[in-house]
C-alpha cells in the first residue's frame, strides 16, 4: 500500500451537520486577472487560498502586478505596462485556469513568458487556445514533443474575427474574454466565433459576468459568437462567493448516509456550475431547500431521501461528476451520466480514473467515450472484506471521491488525499468535523 495513505472515516450515523465552504476557485482567479488588468486598485474579499489562486498570484506578481494578500482582503495594483526584452517565467503547476489564463495575458506582453507546469500538465488539452493566439500574432514556441515548457510572445493584434476551437475546454474561451479589452485593434470590438461544441457553459457565463461588474461590454450575439468591446477596465471591491463544486462532497455525505447538512452563505443568485446541484439531487430523491437570509445569501438544507440513480447530461457541469459518480455507487437504482467527455481532458482522465476505482470496489460500472453507467445495486459494499487503496490520481476531486466511498464501505484508503491542497487546502479538517460534530 502507498506509503502513509489517508483511511477515509465511515461514518457511524447519518450526518447531521453545518458546513461553510471556503470561496470559490473560478471566481478568485477571474477576480484575480481582471484586478491585475485594471485601470485602478482593487480588492478581492473571501478569496480562496489554495494552490491554483496562490500559483495565480505569483504569476500576475511576475507579470508586474502587486498582490498582497491578507487574511480577509487581498489587494491588488494593476500590471503596468513595461517594454522590454527581458524573458518572465511562471509556474502553472496543474491549474487549469492557470495554465490558459496567463498565455492570453502574455499575449499583450512584448516580453517572452516561459510557461512551466506539473508532469501531468502535459496531458490537459490546450491546442485549441494555442491556435487562436497563434491566428492573432501570438508567437508559441515548445522546448520538446510535450506542451510545457513553453514560451508566449506577443504583442497579439486582432484584425478580424477570431476562431477558437473551445470544445476541450471551456476556459479556452474564458481565456480570451478576459483579455479582449485591451488587445491591440482597428475595430471597436473583438469578435470571437466558436467551433465545435462548448462545454461548460456555465464557466463562461462567470466570466462575463464578472466583466461587466468592471464595466465591459461583453456578450453573446449569437448561439456561437461573442464580443467584446475594447475599453478599459474598471477597478473594484469583489466579494467571492463559496465554491459550490466543492460543497458536494458534504451534499453528497448527507445524500449517502440518510442525513441532513445545511450550507450557510449559499448565494441565491450564481453562474456558478455548483447551483446545479439543487436539481441534480433533488432528482435523485433528497429534500433540498434554499432558505433566503437576506437578498444576497441563503442557507442550502438537504435531507437525505430515497436514494434513487440519476440519469442526465452533464456536459455543461463535468467538474460535478466525480462526487455524483461516487453518489451513484449506493443508489438504488443504476444511473446514467452523459455528455463527459471533455472530462478526459481534466486533471487525470476522470471517466478512466472514475471507471477504475468503481470496479475495484466491485460496483458494475461501464466506460463509455462520453458516458458512464453505474450500478451499485449489487450489494458491493457487503463483499469488501479487505483494505482498499482508491487512487486520487493527482485530482482533488478523486481524492474527495475516495472521501464519500469511505463513509459507507469500510477500510477504504486514499492514496494522495493531500492534492485537495488545489482548491481546499481545510477539506480534511472540515471533513473530519463534520463528522464529529453531528448536531
Amino acid at each position: 500500500m502507498t506509503p502513509n495513505p489517508w483511511l477515509a472515516p465511515q461514518a457511524t450515523k447519518p450526518v447531521d451537520s453545518d458546513v461553510t465552504i471556503p470561496g470559490s476557485k473560478s471566481l478568485t482567479n477571474r477576480e484575480l486577472v481582471l484586478s491585475a488588468l485594471a485601470t485602478s486598485s482593487s480588492t478581492i474579499c473571501g478569496a480562496l487560498s489554495a494552490r491554483d489562486t496562490r500559483l495565480m498570484v505569483e504569476a500576475l506578481r511576475s507579470l508586474g502586478a502587486q498582490v498582497e494578500t491578507g487574511a480577509d482582503n487581498w489587494a491588488i495594483s494593476p500590471i503596468p505596462s513595461v517594454p522590454g526584452s527581458t524573458p518572465i517565467s511562471i509556474d502553472c503547476g496543474l491549474a487549469g485556469t492557470v495554465m490558459r489564463f496567463v498565455p492570453a495575458l502574455a499575449a499583450r506582453c512584448t516580453r517572452p513568458v516561459r510557461l512551466t507546469a506539473d508532469s501531468q500538465a502535459n496531458a490537459r488539452p490546450m491546442a485549441g487556445l494555442f491556435k487562436a493566439l497563434r491566428s492573432i500574432g501570438v508567437s508559441v514556441t515548445h522546448e520538446s514533443d510535450e506542451t510545457f515548457p513553453l514560451t508566449v510572445q506577443g504583442p497579439a493584434r486582432v484584425r478580424g474575427p477570431i476562431s477558437l476551437d473551445s470544445s476541450a475546454s471551456s476556459q479556452y474561451l474564458s481565456a480570451l474574454l478576459l483579455v479582449a479589452p485591451l488587445l491591440e485593434s482597428d475595430r471597436e470590438f473583438i469578435e470571437i466565433e466558436l467551433e465545435g461544441t462548448l462545454p461548460s457553459r456555465p464557466h463562461v457565463e462567470m466570466t462575463l459576468a464578472a466583466m461587466r461588474l468592471r464595466g465591459v461590454d461583453a456578450d453573446w450575439t449569437g448561439e456561437r459568437t461573442l464580443r467584446v468591446k475594447r475599453g478599459d477596465i474598471s477597478g473594484r471591491d469583489a466579494v467571492i462567493e463559496p465554491d459550490l463544486s466543492n460543497a458536494g462532497p458534504f451534499l453528497a455525505a448527507a445524500a449517502v448516509t440518510g442525513g441532513h447538512v445545511r450550507i450557510p452563505y449559499w448565494p441565491l443568485q450564481t453562474t456558478q456550475a455548483g447551483n446545479e446541484w439543487l436539481p441534480i439531487l433533488r432528482q435523485m430523491g433528497a429534500d433540498v431547500n434554499l432558505v433566503p437570509q437576506g437578498t444576497v445569501y441563503g442557507t442550502l438544507c438537504l435531507r437525505a431521501g430515497d436514494l434513487q440513480g440519476f440519469n442526465g447530461d452533464m456536459s455543461q457541469v463535468g467538474e460535478l461528476v466525480p462526487t455524483l459518480a461516487a453518489i451513484c455507487a449506493f443508489t438504488n437504482t443504476p444511473s446514467n451520466i452523459t455528455g463527459i467527455e471533455h472530462l478526459r481532458g481534466h486533471e487525470t482522465d476522470r471517466l478512466k480514473a472514475i471507471a477504475t476505482e468503481l470496479a475495484k470496489l466491485g460496483v458494475l460500472v461501464e466506460e463509455g467515450a462520453d458516458y458512464l453507467r453505474i450500478d451499485g445495486t449489487n450489494g458491493w459494499v457487503e463483499n469488501l472484506h479487505e483494505p482498499t487503496l482508491l487512487h486520487s490520481y493527482a485530482d482533488h476531486r478523486m481524492a474527495t471521491f475516495g472521501a464519500i466511498i469511505g463513509l459507507r464501505a469500510p477500510q477504504i484508503y486514499v492514496d494522495d488525499v493531500e492534492t485537495v491542497a488545489k482548491t481546499m487546502p481545510d477539506f480534511v479538517n472540515l471533513w473530519t468535523k463534520m463528522l464529529e460534530l453531528n448536531v
